[in-house]
């Protein structure tokens, strides 16, 4: 790789961070077609298909880290970011069993945040009860302030233990660490309307729409627009 490259690796992973996210893809799709093989891109590019959504790009970003793999400049670090987006993609292509046996594996070797992230939420889409209840409470144990994770707990207690009391003190606990979290402000606003609360959950549910939505949201805007339309009436 080139200096010229390495100048519009730098280029475009800049656009990316400051949100011009439309013309960095340009630039890595330049940089992928040119056949630059370097993590430095590569990683962020697959992020950004995966944000974008649809089956093409989910397909793009297994092919992309596929190569990536090869990186001169992969590390442990990048390989594991790598091997959470491939699952990713994975689970929106709808093999889930697939992608969480890459992120057990990539536990198994090396549990850090992300991964509790990661396979706390695969768990519970997959509907694995005892498996995401035990290893979303261990991932608190982990990070008792990490809203993610708090989250992912809270999510197993009310969409898969039905313990709708002990999912509120969770969805609480992440909410007073990051208030614009999208998945949280979604589930808070729905106990705001059990209670009457209406005008409540309209101001979390229009919050939460602001956000940058991921992969891993189980709150997609159209869920959000189911809930929060009829208020609007």
């Amino acid at each position: 790789m080139g200096i010229l490259d390495s100048i519009k690796i730098r280029s475009a992973v800049v656009k990316h961070q400051k949100g011009n996210h439309e013309e960095a893809q340009r630039e890595y799709e330049a940089l992928y077609a040119k056949g630059v093989v370097s993590a430095v891109y590569m990683l962020p590019y697959s992020v950004l298909l995966l944000r974008k959504g649809g089956e093409d790009n989910y397909q793009k970003v297994k092919e992309i880290l596929k190569k990536a793999e090869k990186a001169p400049d992969m590390s442990p670090d990048k390989r594991q970011q790598l091997l959470m987006n491939y699952a990713v993609a994975n689970y929106k292509l709808g093999e889930i069993d697939k992608a969480i046996r890459l992120m057990e594996a990539s536990h198994k070797k090396s549990p850090c945040g992300f991964t509790y992230q990661t396979l706390g939420f695969l768990y519970i889409e997959a509907g694995e009860t005892e498996k995401a209840l035990s290893y979303n409470q261990e991932a608190v144990e982990y990070d008792e302030e990490d809203p993610i994770c708090l989250d992912n707990l809270a999510q197993t207690y009310y969409r898969l233990v039905g313990d709708k009391e002990k999912a509120l003190e969770y969805f609480e606990k992440a909410h007073e660490i990051k208030d614009t979290q999208i998945d949280t402000l979604y589930f808070l606003a729905l106990y705001d309307l059990e209670k009457g609360e209406e005008k409540a959950a309209r101001a979390k549910l229009e919050t939460a729409l602001e956000g940058r939505f991921s992969p891993l949201n189980y709150a997609t805007p159209e869920k959000i627009h189911a809930v929060l339309d009829p208020l609007k009436a």
